[in-house]
Order: structure tokens, then C-alpha cells, then sequence
């Protein structure tokens, strides 16, 4: 019979705490990760992330970083226990994030010095820009998970997403003729073109974006005309402006001049939550099933 002392009993629970915390303690760290605008160590797992983009809080919820992330910008509206706060990611105020002691700032803009101001109080920066492409929105979403510690996470989100859209986009029938789109960003009649990230989506489900032919600047986002709409008589019209402006479907059809388009007179309205068609988050699969689904439709209707 083995006798332990008290002694020995306390070393021994103190050795297997030890263990413990260090069993739980994330590995990896440190670690660099590449981005367009420079490379950003961190020494250990941030578990105080101010999120100054809405894109990317939605990615930090869905890989499971939520409990890490101790505040949000003004617009970071979803998901719904996000920390949401006063701070802006377009007039960034550093001395207001720093007052939440981040050991992490995720923001898609710097402007007013934002990164160069946050460095100089030792705050590192993840600076992600608005995605052109599903490939930029996947590679967003890894970034993320090698920053918190959540890589498993988001490398499972990453592939769910692909499996799905790659679903939707199969079961999509392609007609001769390709159906044509207007994605309204507003009632100024902004669009967006196939060279933006919205756009690339759209010609993922064989649209054919009557905005190109008038992106004479090449910006990816022309403002075009109620004359140039009506003309080009697309079959799809997204209403990207529901929330911001207030657009459904029976003002638009209350327009003057627009009852000749051919999507008042076919039903191809698609009235869409102005957030989830603004960002390259995890709902981007909502917006692309909800576009597909009025894509069938059409075509099956043959119009």
C-alpha cells in the first residue's frame, strides 16, 4: 500500500492543475499572418477583439470567437449578442477603441491614421478590405481563425459555405439566353457591376449585369439612369435598398416609366436585407439561395 503525505498530495494536484492549464492553453502561438497591408504577429490568443468591420464580426460569431470579442462598430448589427457600441469604422476614433483594452483590432478601413495610431500604442491591427471575390471572403474567414485560435472553426465554415454554393449554383438551369440583372444600391440608382464581389455572384448563376455596359470609369460601382433601367429591361431587379431607403416592390412599380421592365411584369423582384447584400460574411449564402431561387423560377416559368 502506497502512502501519500499531505505534502504530496499538494504537489501532486498543484502538477495536475499545472497540466490542465497548460493543456487548455491554445497552441500556436506566435503567429504572423499575411495581409495586403503587412504582416501581424500576435504573441497569444486575443481575448479582447474590438471588431471595426460588420463582415468581419459576422466571421468571428460563426467560427465560434464570439466570447473573445469585447466590442463592435456602430454597424456591426448582427449577430444579435454582438457587443455592439458607438465606436465608427469610417471616422475611427483611437483613443475611444484603446479605452477597451483590445490585444486585437479587426477594421476594413484606415482611415484617419487608424493602424499608425493603434500601432503606436502597441495595439495590433488586422486590416481587411471589402472582398472582390468568394476567394478573398474564404481567405478573410481563415485569417480570422489563425488569429483567434479558432482554425478548425474556420476551415469547417469555409467548406460548408462552398459545399452549399456550389449546390445552389448546380441546381440553377442555365437558359440560352441569359437572364439579365439590375442590383439597385439605392434610389440614386448606384449598381454594382461583375467585377465587384455582388456582381461575381450574380455571373456565378449565369446573370448577365446590364451595369457593365455602363461602368465607363471602370470603378465597379456606375450610377446609372431610370432612361438607361428601362432600356436595358433587365428580368431581375435586387432591391439592395429595403432597409436603407425604404424600397419594396410596389414603389418600384409605382415609378414612372418602369412598367414596361420586364421584371414588374414577371415577378422578378427580389426586395433584399441591405446588409446581407453588403457584406462577404457566412449569410452570403442566403443571398446568393434567395437570387437562385427567383432565377429558377423565371426560367422555369420561361420568361
Amino acid at each position: 500500500m502506497v502512502t501519500i503525505t499531505r505534502a504530496g498530495a499538494l504537489a501532486l494536484a498543484t502538477l495536475l492543475l499545472f497540466a490542465a492549464s497548460a493543456a487548455a492553453k491554445p497552441t500556436g502561438y506566435p503567429v504572423s499572418i499575411k495581409t495586403a497591408s503587412g504582416t501581424v504577429t500576435l504573441a497569444a490568443q486575443p481575448t479582447r477583439i474590438v471588431s471595426l468591420s460588420p463582415t468581419a464580426t459576422e466571421d468571428l460569431f460563426a467560427i465560434g470567437a464570439g466570447s473573445q470579442v469585447v466590442a463592435v462598430d456602430s454597424d456591426s448589427n448582427y449577430p444579435a449578442n454582438a457587443p455592439i457600441t458607438k465606436l465608427s469604422a469610417y471616422t475611427p476614433n483611437a483613443e475611444a477603441i484603446a479605452g477597451y483594452k483590445p490585444d486585437l483590432v479587426i477594421a476594413s478601413y484606415d482611415t484617419h491614421g487608424l493602424v499608425a495610431s493603434l500601432q503606436k500604442l502597441k495595439i495590433p491591427v488586422l486590416l481587411q478590405g471589402t472582398a472582390a471575390s468568394l476567394t478573398d471572403a474564404y481567405s478573410q474567414i481563415n485569417q480570422l481563425g489563425a488569429a483567434t485560435g479558432r482554425t478548425a472553426a474556420a476551415t469547417a465554415l469555409v467548406a460548408k459555405m462552398k459545399t452549399q454554393i456550389a449546390s445552389i449554383a448546380r441546381t440553377v438551369p442555365k437558359p440560352k439566353t441569359p437572364l439579365t440583372v439590375y442590383d439597385e444600391l439605392g434610389t440614386d440608382y448606384y449598381s454594382v457591376t461583375s467585377k465587384t464581389f455582388i456582381g461575381g455572384l450574380f455571373k456565378l448563376l449565369g446573370l448577365k449585369d446590364i451595369a457593365d455596359a455602363a461602368d465607363k470609369t471602370h470603378s465597379g460601382y456606375p450610377q446609372l439612369s431610370a432612361e438607361y433601367i428601362v432600356a436595358a429591361n433587365p428580368d431581375l431587379i435586387v432591391l439592395s435598398d429595403t432597409k436603407c431607403c425604404g424600397q419594396t416592390a410596389a414603389k418600384v412599380k409605382a415609378r414612372p416609366g418602369w412598367s414596361t421592365i420586364a421584371a414588374l411584369s414577371n415577378g422578378g423582384i427580389v426586395p433584399m436585407n441591405d446588409d446581407i447584400a453588403s457584406r462577404w460574411g457566412p449569410r452570403i449564402v442566403d443571398f446568393i439561395r434567395q437570387i437562385a431561387a427567383k432565377v429558377t423560377a423565371l426560367v422555369k416559368a420561361g420568361k
